[in-house]
């Protein structure tokens, strides 16, 4: 790990944003929420918490640091769900990894709970893609 000891302790905040094209037909049962699987909006949520407090356990090189925040926000289009998640801590490193785990998690999340409606007749996903997944900005303050 980088030896971050000599640097100050201050307030970090992180957003990170993702995609996932899923079919038209999905998105529809998401809005509905007549999902086998139960609510995957809320399963994603909690999984993009629980992830975001765990990073360093995943992330090898990846500083444990204090979470004071998590939140996770989608929007739904016609064949989309795009998700912004949200992490701040105080520390000596920033939060950016926690914020991009979350996010990333969160549509593994909605890929998991909806894959039954996205395969073809040979089980495979022809039209399920994570699109991107990016900081979307990062601040640090005193």
């Amino acid at each position: 790990m980088v030896d971050i000891s000599a640097k100050e302790v201050i307030t970090r905040e992180a957003w990170a944003e993702g995609e996932i094209k899923l079919k038209a037909s999905t998105i529809a049962r998401l809005r509905s929420g007549k999902l086998e699987k139960g609510d995957a909006v809320a399963a994603a949520e909690i999984a993009a918490l629980m992830v975001a407090k765990n990073t360093p356990g995943i992330l090898p090189f990846c500083h444990s640091i204090p979470i004071t925040t998590v939140r996770t926000e989608h929007s739904l289009s016609k064949d989309r769900l795009k998700v912004e998640s949200y992490v701040k801590g105080t520390a000596k490193t920033g939060v950016e990894m926690e914020a991009l785990t979350a996010a990333a998690t969160y549509l593994l999340t909605i890929w998991d709970m909806t894959k039954q409606y996205e395969k073809d007749d040979r089980g495979q996903y022809p039209d399920t893609a994570i699109t991107y997944l990016r900081v979307k900005k990062k601040i640090k303050r005193k």
